[in-house]
């Protein structure tokens, strides 16, 4: 399997502290598995360790250590997790590192027993034990294994992300406003592992962009469990709008994206934020999960169908060229073939620019473990495969819709794809309707007296368009 391990020849660098002065201790590695804010946690980590003297290398092979930041999120990112573990230690086995240390969702969902799982791991720390991890990895080379996992509990406030070893291109970071979650929805296990909400002062938000800023940043990827629950824990009311309203402040940050808005606590004062600024882009992500009333009680959403599409009805007439990406569940238990088609034809009534589907995960600590009606695997990877077909030719047509148009566009990385076909100077590039690495992107050919550079926002004409992404050309 092709492991994603941080690879400091890419793009690291250290954020607002100089070379460490600390002693040389020896090399490590990290795999980081999971979402952007798991990444977050990871680049964190990688800074930590840095401070302590350590040096970060591209392949577990030979270092002294390596970190595997693992998902726990549904069977299938625990398995994968499972497996990367697995290949770690039959490198440790064969003396290609000396140690493994298992970090992040999974541990903290498992804690000990994942230990007693993997008795050939190290060390075992939660999530709320990530700064620790340069005391760690000192006893495991010291040969000191008093202490073999270690756990915190959640802090009443998010931890603080600053000093992070960032691994994402120079222009483009994930900026964590909160962590865990207050939602009591019936099929997720994020607050068994992430603790319950707990907001970043807005200060510390605010300094943390500032950081990312003078590192070079012009895009600023905004990611919580809840994002427009932002602030209720903190300060008693919701506080997104004010939040936005600094970040606009800071000098550098060119666009600011959200992602994971949850349907409720989208206030009118929020839309005319977003849709009256100049650096929010008209990108909204809104997990919707379901659009059927009988399914998102038992989901236990809290939200029902006519509230999510008067809220959807807002956000189309009041914000330009809004595109919403949204994700839906098929298969959760109980439900009835009527309930999936009301789904289908919800999704074809809003024609969401962006859209994935997941199978429903069968997770044996959640509440809807215990629901009955539970979906045969065939049958609710039938649904997905269905909602996915519908949402493909949606989606098509909507790149289709964009050629001839010009966009501003900003600048990832050349494409090693088409340097490898001999196809010249092409750049991945993105429109604001994409967010990185989940969303489509614009293969972009550079005017031969106009170069481009990573990280450059310009004007760009779409010229055609495949499937679902688009090529462009200079404006």
């Amino acid at each position: 399997m092709q492991l994603p391990v941080i690879d400091p020849s890419a793009d690291a660098r250290p954020l607002a502290s100089p070379p460490s002065s600390a002693p040389k201790r020896g090399t490590f590695s990290v795999i980081s598995l999971g979402c952007p804010k798991n990444l977050v946690d990871s680049e964190r980590m990688l800074g930590l360790l840095r401070e302590d003297g350590w040096e970060l290398v591209g392949r577990p092979e030979g270092s002294d250590f390596v970190v595997v930041n693992t998902c726990g999120f549904l069977e299938s990112s625990r398995a994968e997790s499972y497996a990367t573990v697995h290949e770690m230690l039959d490198l440790k086995a064969a003396g290609g590192t000396r140690g493994v240390v298992v970090a992040g969702c999974l541990a903290e969902r498992e804690k000990d027993a994942l230990a007693d799982k993997l008795p050939g791991v190290d060390a075992v720390i939660g999530v709320f034990s990530r700064d620790e991890v340069a005391r760690t990895a000192e006893r495991l080379v010291g040969g000191l294994a008093e202490q073999r996992s270690l756990f915190r509990p959640a802090p009443a406030t998010a931890l603080v992300d600053t000093g992070r070893l960032r691994v994402t291109p120079r222009h483009l970071a994930y900026l964590k406003i909160s962590e865990g979650c207050d939602r009591t929805c019936t099929f997720c296990s994020i607050p068994k592992m992430r603790g319950k909400h707990a907001t970043k002062p807005l200060e510390e938000v605010i300094r943390e962009a500032q950081e990312l800023a003078a590192d070079g940043v012009k895009e600023l990827v905004l990611v919580a469990q809840d994002t427009t629950y932002y602030g209720i824990d903190l300060y008693g009311e919701p506080r997104l709008v004010e939040l936005l309203e600094m970040l606009e402040q800071v000098p550098g940050i060119e666009w600011i994206r959200l992602m994971y808005l949850y349907p409720i606590h989208f206030s009118d004062r929020l839309i005319d934020t977003i849709a009256g600024s100049g650096k929010i882009l008209p990108y909204l992500d809104m997990p919707l999960q379901h659009a059927s009333d009988p399914v998102l009680k038992r989901m236990q959403r809290r939200v029902k169908r006519a509230a999510t599409e008067e809220l959807l009805t807002k956000l189309r007439d009041r914000i330009d060229d809004l595109v919403l990406r949204t994700t839906f569940i098929t298969g959760f238990p109980g439900e009835t073939r009527e309930q999936f088609d009301e789904l289908l034809a919800f999704v074809d009534r809003w024609q969401f620019e962006r859209l994935g589907v997941f199978t429903y995960s069968f997770e044996p600590d959640t509440p809807s473990a215990k629901l009955d009606g539970h979906l045969p695997e065939a049958e609710k990877q039938a649904r997905r495969d269905e909602l996915m077909a519908l949402q493909q030719g949606i989606a098509h047509a909507h790149a289709a819709a964009q050629v001839g148009r010009t966009l501003p566009c900003i600048i990832d990385m050349p494409s090693e794809q088409a340097a490898a076909e001999g196809r010249g100077d092409v750049w991945m590039a993105r429109t604001a309707a994409d967010a990185p690495d989940i969303d489509c992107v614009v293969y972009l050919t550079p005017q031969p007296d106009r170069p481009v550079a990573a990280g450059e926002i310009l004007p760009v004409e779409i010229v055609a368009s495949s499937g679902y992404d688009l090529a462009g050309v200079p404006a």
